[in-house]
């Protein structure tokens, strides 16, 4: 029996859309090896954005480039994206199209699940020319958690947008996409992140050269290394209380080497990291993290139960105001406008190894951290209807229902 093919299409233009598929692809690995399909599904993934056409990497390169360096300049070119329309243009179709037949009209999957804003438009019309049209489905999955969010996300041609909550919901009804095509499921976190940790906090924090006993600082410069993390971290050396610091430097060497340079001049037990894999065993083992306002990351802390330090010092790109907010309100995180307003937080900080216990807030389905099960289960469902009941009672191998409401996180006080 041929097997049915999911392609996922994401990009590497930060690192929030990689992060979702692979949530989603672990999900829906998980709830094949429960279901004993894994025979019968073919699962394909793809950087379509960049691999689609050198102008459209360029594209990407140029806002990875902003977020390492140049990071108030991205509302520039968020305002730029939207006038060009370069997922939404006649000339992008043209440039973009070609690379996309070549992968659904070879393949011919049961699903494309798009998981980036800018390939949006193209995809159900690349599906209708190659005459699949009712054969393959094109499921949009959203990852910006807020009302600002890129115009890319609307897809009113598609089968299904799903949504993080009615925030988004309601904006995408707003720019004409169908309300019956849109469905509100929750953020795409990775399933690691609901688990118990494979290392205990001590053992982790050991194995870095730190003490489980001291409060444990993580400064998050995201995919790219950018932000004020280096202003934040000599900051710290005006706090009066034995603490220690994690410091994530991404995909930004020059970065890295600044934070070892400094961690000597400000005396602070520090580890300097690349970017890692294994953000779902760092964040239990921290009693804080500072990081930019990121829905992927933000909302993979909201997981774990930890509480945030959101960098504001530079106003947070367009599309993560937004977030800002909804984490503020909910009482989840605590602004930095400036680097000093870390200390007074780390000041008041206080460890709590029975925060995975403790509740979320149900406001926007900001419990919802199993919902990476559940679009799994509406993918599966979309590349074989025949599967739809075996999948409706699966709840992947950590056991956790996709809809069920785990407990509230004690955020900063």
């Amino acid at each position: 029996m041929p097997k049915s093919q999911i392609y996922l299409l994401f990009s590497n233009s930060g690192g929030g859309h990689r992060s979702a598929t692979e949530a989603i692809q672990a999900a829906l690995d998980e709830l094949l090896i429960e279901t004993k399909l894994t025979n019968n599904f073919q699962i394909k993934t793809d950087a379509l954005v960049e691999n689609s056409h050198p102008l459209n990497r360029t594209f990407v390169g140029i806002y990875n480039l902003l977020l390492r360096h140049r990071q108030a300049s991205v509302k520039h070119y968020y305002r730029l994206i939207h006038y060009l329309k370069p997922n939404d243009s006649p000339f992008g179709y043209w440039i973009t199209a070609p690379y996309i037949k070549k992968i659904i009209g070879e393949a011919r999957p049961s699903v494309v699940v798009a998981i980036h804003p800018m390939i949006n438009q193209y995809i159900p019309k690349v599906i209708k020319s190659c005459g699949l049209e009712g054969q393959t489905k094109f499921i949009t999955v959203v990852t910006d958690p807020n009302e600002r969010i890129w115009k890319g996300w609307a897809s009113p041609d598609g089968d299904l947008t799903i949504v993080p909550n009615e925030l988004v919901k309601n904006k995408l009804l707003s720019w004409g996409v169908p309300e019956e095509k849109v469905r509100v499921v929750g953020m795409p976190v990775h399933p690691d992140f609901i688990k118990q940790p494979r290392a205990d906090r001590g053992e982790y924090l050991r194995k870095l050269g730190l003490d489980p006993d001291i409060l444990t600082v993580c400064i998050n410069s995201g995919w790219a290394g950018g932000g004020n993390m280096m202003a934040i971290y000599k900051a710290l050396s005006a706090v009066h209380r034995k603490m220690q610091v994690v410091f994530l430097s991404g995909h930004n060497d020059k970065l890295r080497e600044r934070a070892a340079a400094t961690a000597s001049e400000v005396g602070i037990p520090t580890a300097v990291l690349p970017f890692i894999d294994q953000m779902s065993e760092l964040m239990n083992a921290v009693d804080l993290m500072v990081t930019k306002a990121g829905g992927l990351t933000t909302f993979e802390a909201i997981s774990r139960r930890l509480p945030i330090a959101i960098d504001m010092i530079t106003p947070p790109m367009p599309q993560e105001a937004g977030n800002v907010d909804l984490l503020l309100n909910a009482g989840l995180a605590k602004p930095i406008t400036k680097p000093s307003d870390i200390v007074p937080l780390v000041e008041a900080a206080k460890p709590d190894p029975d925060r995975l216990s403790r509740p979320l807030p149900k406001v926007f389905d900001l419990d919802r951290t199993g919902a990476a099960y559940e679009i799994a289960k509406i993918i599966l469902e979309y590349g074989s209807a025949k599967y739809s009941k075996v999948f409706s009672t699966a709840r992947g191998l950590s056991g956790n229902a996709a809809d069920e409401r785990i407990p509230r996180a004690v955020g900063l006080q």
